[in-house]
């Protein structure tokens, strides 16, 4: 039960909160940092190890998480020298990990079953399983379709829905361990090259609490509505599984 958490990022579309704080320890209601949370979180759900993947005021995150032992968890650390993207964190420090673990950002606010995400990937056989949502976008135009410069179809102001990954992945080593180490590669790079060869990733849908504080819009919703979720984040036993493999 071992995650890997990205807390490397600059966090400039987050500013001016992170002008002095790194990401994950911007606070989120009175008491805790959003690395707090997912802590606590991972603790309740039976996970035992992380590696925090640190860059921009790493030392921060160092400072204020220590040897996880105020989690009851085991925590060490990877230093990014320079940006490497979403997975190539990981890959310089593959040979930590287990066959099949968890990564997530740093700045999610969910109450996803980690472990549930994880023991799906596990019976799936998947290279990859991620954790998604269904996210709704309103377009604040008329869009049309054309076919041979003609207008076919025409929809005012429509609503779309899209799957969108929360941050939040279930992986194998031995699915990372063909890509070279210290150089830049995301996540899209991974799923890109998946697909190319015929190895498709899961999909983990998940239906309940998702925010990705990634914006100033995002973290002040999550501060004016901290309270009322209080009980669906910090619960006071592990919360039911509400997601299924597709």
């Amino acid at each position: 039960m071992h995650v890997a958490i990205l807390a490397g990022g600059r966090g400039v579309r987050l500013k001016p909160y992170t002008t002095a704080l790194p990401k994950p320890l911007v606070p989120i209601g009175e008491e805790y940092a959003i690395l707090d949370i997912i802590l606590q979180q991972l603790k309740m759900q039976g996970f035992t190890r992380v590696t925090l993947a640190i860059g921009h005021l790493g030392s921060l995150i160092r400072a204020f998480v220590g040897d996880g032992s105020r989690w009851g968890l085991e925590v060490d650390y990877s230093d990014e020298e320079r940006p490497l993207s979403t997975i190539g964190p990981i890959l310089n420090f593959l040979d930590r990990l287990p066959e099949h673990f968890l990564v997530m950002n740093g700045d999610v606010l969910t109450d996803l079953d980690y472990a549930g995400l994880l023991q799906q990937h596990i019976r799936s056989g998947a290279p990859l399983t991620v954790a998604t949502y269904q996210r709704q976008v309103k377009i604040d135009f008329g869009t049309l379709e054309t076919v041979d410069g003609h207008i076919v179809k025409f929809s005012e102001k429509p609503t779309l829905a899209y799957g969108v990954s929360m941050g939040v992945y279930a992986m194998s080593r031995s699915t990372l361990a063909r890509y070279p180490r210290n150089v830049p590669f995301g996540f899209d790079d991974l799923v890109l090259d998946l697909l190319a060869r015929q190895a498709r990733p899961r999909a983990h849908h998940f239906d309940g609490y998702w925010l990705d504080i990634g914006r100033p819009d995002d973290y002040d919703e999550a501060n004016r509505s901290f309270e009322e979720l209080r009980s669906v984040l910090l619960p006071p036993a592990r919360p039911a599984q509400r997601s299924e493999v597709a």
